[in-house]
């Protein structure tokens, strides 16, 4: 969109963490086509309890920006994926572990389009934020292993026989309670 196009927005809004939305097929990302290793992979993680250990939630969104709010339960397996958006995320509560980085509450990062990446949530788990500079974007798995993925689901389905639908640390609601 151009400059001209979003100067006929208003140059004020605000947005309240309870009017937040659930990610389904009307959110702001999309998915490519997969391989069929991918696709047996990520079938594989939502047998083990992906959608259990995660809230991604779409807090704000207009053309060249959106906020997603998002928390993941304690050994949460994030696969190895890719934006089509550049992205700045905000740790608010517990923490992450990306390659040999351990980052906390304020410590952030920033990925470039397309740029493959993974973390691991701390053993509390994580509540961010991820702003990026589009309001349709993306989410392509990029790992091609068959093996990756039989591990990761095995990750994931033993983590998630500890969670509990515990509040978030953090205290924020995010959607209609």
């Amino acid at each position: 969109m151009s400059d001209k196009a979003t100067k006929d927005l208003p140059s004020l809004e605000i947005f309240r963490a309870r009017d937040a939305t659930e990610y389904g097929e009307d959110g702001p990302m999309d998915g490519p086509p997969m391989s069929d290793v991918q696709q047996h992979g990520m079938a594989a993680m939502f047998e083990a309890g992906m959608m259990s250990g995660s809230e991604v939630k779409l807090l704000y969104g207009r053309p060249q920006m959106s906020l997603t709010y998002v928390r993941f339960k304690p050994g949460f397996a994030l696969p190895l994926h890719s934006h089509s958006a550049n992205c700045l995320y905000f740790i608010i509560t517990r923490s992450i572990k990306m390659g040999t980085e351990e980052l906390g509450p304020g410590d952030g990062f920033y990925l470039g389009t397309d740029v493959p990446y993974t973390y691991v949530p701390g053993e509390n788990g994580v509540e961010l934020l991820e702003f990026r500079d589009s309001n349709d974007f993306d989410f392509k798995a990029t790992a091609k292993n068959a093996d990756y993925w039989k591990t990761l689901a095995a990750n994931m389905a033993k983590a998630s026989a500890g969670w509990t639908d515990d509040a978030p640390l953090s205290g924020m609601v995010v959607g209609p309670v």
